[in-house]
């Protein structure tokens, strides 16, 4: 099929072989690539009820038909596991320049098995894989650990590669790539760690052939249109995501004080006004990405001083500044260089720190920390990444840690995941979005906060709220298999999804036939919780959020959850009998 190589490569870590498959064009007509093959995939290889954290647990690299070609925000590739957070399924996603370079290898998916008998790096292009002692790596950081692999390899390569976190199976550890790049959800960095890969270099440089080159430079260009004339093009270059911070102190729903308050009184210190003003801060993109939304930030003046970070983005700033009540963007992008250095997600980190500071205050650790305490927050950091002191308990993930210190009902998460930066109970359609989610409390299956905080539809809605949020998700859903970036949502919408999957692969959609696609993809994800145990009572929010409003006032009952998913639930399964009834 044009798009795609209809190959996947097989890498046998145990017996340090690979072999290829080809992978038919009716698997990738129905699964678009991505998030669509790499879920098929999973379900296919990975046994059921497998240990998370043992070598049978496959890991899953993909990319889509998009990858690799000239289209607007193609830089992207996703990764497909059992996640140690969460003990069901796992998905995360990286940008940055690494995508292409993986499509360049001539495959559309990478299915990594068993486990090397010593701690390896890996090579790839377009000839196969070498394998490579990685003994002297052992324990480095991750800007040392890339730095080292990529001196050893074909010019023009690219690399992900896992801190000490990700080598002592911590479940919040991640995977980087180009420094700051992160696939940073769902303990993806601990499922390398316990295969024994330090890293992965990729320096393939084949061209995958789309079906119709002139459409898809019709649409580049009517997209680019598009862009120019658009206010949001103006807003990401400028501040980038942490113009979030101002919007979502103003509507009451940036959590702080881990989830007791929706506004940071010290907001004004940490929001993109503040980057803007007190650090130096050049726009920064992707390789064919106009909206260049990252900021790469230096340290003007203080303690920290001449740091050079990617960021830090909203989502930090609300994990680490706002969970924390950390003053200062200086000390959220120092407390974000840690994090990246140990290869320990920020999201999972500030949150596990914010839940330590009201563990200790109720006696249940001997960690002394307190809100405001950028130091003591990094030296936890350190000890959950080392799997040293309490740091050993925390790195088994929210969930079990909570469970451990018998603090259940005072954990935030959802299967094991903490949420992002929105608060539920002002933000009642992102509640529904977090419980839904297939990998935990996750923003980013739906975007649904843009949704609300647009005003596009009523914060307080209950009834009717969950049509619009599918009608998001199941875009997110086929942006994640073609594969696409988030931020492009405002440009590439149903009509260019189509024209976007004829030009690439040759495949024409209409709108129902997009729907109901996009449905099969998340009831996969669905069904894999399902086939792992994580039924449809875990499709459900934290005690907390159900019985304790915001400091503001602000609540979010069972019942309208209940109501939302209830009719979540029909809306999917109708979307089932229509498939059934178009196949008779």
């Amino acid at each position: 099929m044009k798009g795609f190589f209809n190959k996947i490569l097989r890498i046998d870590l145990s017996k340090r072989t690979f072999r290829y498959e080809a992978i038919s064009d009716e698997i990738l007509a129905r699964t678009l690539g991505g998030k669509g093959l790499g879920t098929y995939l999973l379900m296919r290889e990975n046994p059921v009820g497998v240990n998370p954290l043992s070598p049978e647990n496959v890991f899953i690299i993909a990319v889509g038909p998009v990858t690799g070609t000239k289209m607007w925000s193609q830089s992207r590739f996703g990764t497909y596991t059992k996640s140690p957070a969460t003990g069901g399924y796992g998905e995360s996603y990286c940008g940055g320049a690494l995508a292409p370079k993986i499509k360049g290898c001539g495959v559309d998916a990478i299915i990594l098995e068993g486990g090397c008998a010593s701690l390896s790096w890996l090579a790839i292009d377009e000839n196969g894989v070498t394998f490579h002692d990685a003994a002297a790596l052992r324990g480095k950081e991750t800007y040392e650990t890339e730095a080292a692999i990529l001196a050893h390899s074909r010019e023009g390569a690219g690399a992900m590669v896992i801190g000490p976190a990700g080598e002592n199976r911590v479940a919040i550890a991640c995977i980087k790539s180009y420094k700051w790049r992160s696939l940073g959800r769902g303990g993806m960095g601990a499922v390398l760690g316990v295969k024994n890969v330090k890293g992965i270099t990729f320096a393939g440089t084949k061209d995958c052939e789309v079906a119709d080159e002139e459409k898809l430079k019709n649409l580049i260009k009517a997209i680019a249109q598009k862009g120019k004339e658009s206010p949001v093009t103006e807003l990401y270059q400028k501040l980038g995501t942490p113009m979030q911070v101002k919007v979502t102190n103003t509507q009451k729903c940036f959590p702080t004080r881990y989830w007791q308050s929706g506004r940071f009184s010290g907001w004004e210190s940490i929001c993109a006004d503040y980057m803007q003003a007190n650090l130096e801060v050049k726009a920064h993109g992707c390789p064919n990405c106009f909206l260049r939304c990252t900021k790469k930030s230096v340290i003007k003046n203080g303690r920290h001083a001449g740091l050079e970070v990617e960021g830090p983005e909203y989502e930090t700033i609300y994990a680490i500044g706002g969970l924390n009540a950390i003053e200062g963007l200086e000390e959220v992008a120092w407390l974000n260089d840690v994090c990246d250095r140990l290869g320990i997600d920020t999201m999972s980190a500030g949150n596990i720190s914010s839940f330590a500071i009201e563990a200790y205050k109720r006696g249940k650790i001997d960690f002394a920390i307190d809100y405001n305490q950028p130091d003591r927050a990094a030296e936890l950091y350190r000890l959950v990444a080392h799997g040293e002191g309490v740091g050993k308990i925390l790195g088994q993930g929210i969930k079990q840690a909570s469970r451990q210190l018998g603090l259940e009902d005072l954990a935030i998460h959802v299967k094991g995941l903490e949420p992002a930066g929105f608060d539920p109970r002002v933000l009642k359609g992102m509640g529904l979005s977090y419980a839904t989610s297939a990998r935990g409390a996750c923003h980013l299956r739906g975007t649904f906060y843009k949704a609300e905080l647009s005003g596009q539809i009523e914060k307080e809605q209950i009834e009717g709220k969950a049509k619009l949020m599918i009608d998001y998700e199941d875009r997110c859903a086929l942006f994640d298999s073609l594969v696409l970036c988030r931020f492009f949502r405002d440009f590439v919408l149903w009509d260019e999804l189509a024209i976007l999957i004829e030009a690439t692969t040759g495949l024409h959609f209409d709108k129902q036939q997009l729907e109901i696609l996009a449905n099969d993809i998340t009831q996969m994800t669905r069904q894999y919780n399902r086939r792992e145990g994580l039924d449809g009572s875990t499709d459900t929010l934290p005690k907390r959020f159900l019985t304790e409003p915001t400091e503001e006032g602000a609540t979010l009952t069972r019942l309208q959850l209940d109501t939302m998913i209830k009719e979540y639930n029909e809306i999917r399964n109708t979307r089932e009998n229509e498939k059934r009834k178009c196949h008779q």
